[in-house]
């Protein structure tokens, strides 16, 4: 058994790492991670997804040292998108947020790190202790950076400290921080929200931030202009509904054509 457990409802998919006692994620549980994101990526049913870890105390640890010991190794195939399904997930243009509940470390911070929204409950903190066995954290070194302030992101890497969430919402890499227990209260409002949204404009910014994430600002926009994302908005019957539901003073209705 993986694990992974995946609850579908209006628009949303909830994936929950349930794997007791600390949420750790083996070659069983990343490869099914990436079956689940690679279905939310293809179903156009769904808009948005959320992930979360069960209980009270752990989001996730990432690799499961257990599995290691019994022979599993740093270089296996974890899946299409790598460990947890979201270091390096293809063309995934679809909302994800992270409901983190716990401690999230290693391969687990990692995976948030490859969300787009980050709720955590005030309790939740977060390491990259990779350094004090001699692992390199690939994708939290290629990640990080880009989230949090250099220096910042640099010290975190050398020394594998630990960072609590009042200092992860301080350098901008959560979005809220919440009590105890309510991180799936307030993902949940806002995955309600953006399933409500117009179905052709989430793709579109998360295509143009991917492939604008390190571009000249005059060359991004030259590039807007090839992305079949973007002009799918531009061409859409949407884009006109959006405008006549502005003047006419009501909601729109999206038909995501």
């Amino acid at each position: 058994m993986s694990g992974i457990q995946v609850v579908q409802s209006n628009g949303v998919m909830e994936v929950t790492i349930d794997r007791p006692k600390a949420n750790a994620i083996d070659l069983v549980a990343s490869r099914r991670l990436n079956e689940v994101f690679t279905s939310f990526r293809d179903d156009p049913k769904v808009r948005v997804a959320i992930i979360t870890g069960a209980g009270e105390r752990f989001f996730s640890p990432g690799w499961d040292l257990k599995a290691a010991a019994a022979g599993e190794k740093s270089d296996e195939d974890w899946g299409v998108g790598g460990f947890g399904g979201l270091n390096y997930p293809r063309n995934l243009n679809k909302p994800v947020i992270a409901a983190v509940n716990g401690i999230a470390c290693g391969g687990g911070f990692e995976v948030v790190l490859g969300t787009d929204i980050i709720v955590m409950e005030e309790h939740a903190k977060f390491a990259l202790p990779e350094i004090n066995v001699g692992v390199l954290a690939d994708a939290g070194t290629i990640k990080l950076r880009r989230r949090i302030p250099y220096h910042v992101a640099v010290e975190f890497l050398l020394t594998g400290r630990w960072m609590d969430a009042v200092e992860a919402k301080h350098w901008g890499l959560a979005n809220h921080v919440v009590p105890k227990g309510q991180s799936m209260i307030k993902a949940r409002e806002i995955a309600q929200q953006l399933a409500e949204g117009p179905p052709l404009l989430f793709p579109a910014i998360k295509q143009l931030l991917r492939h604008t994430e390190m571009v000249a600002e005059h060359e991004a926009f030259e590039l807007h202009d090839s992305l079949d994302a973007v002009q799918r908005v531009v061409r859409s019957d949407d884009l006109l509904e959006g405008t006549r539901a502005f003047t006419e003073k009501r909601k729109p209705r999206w038909s995501g054509r």
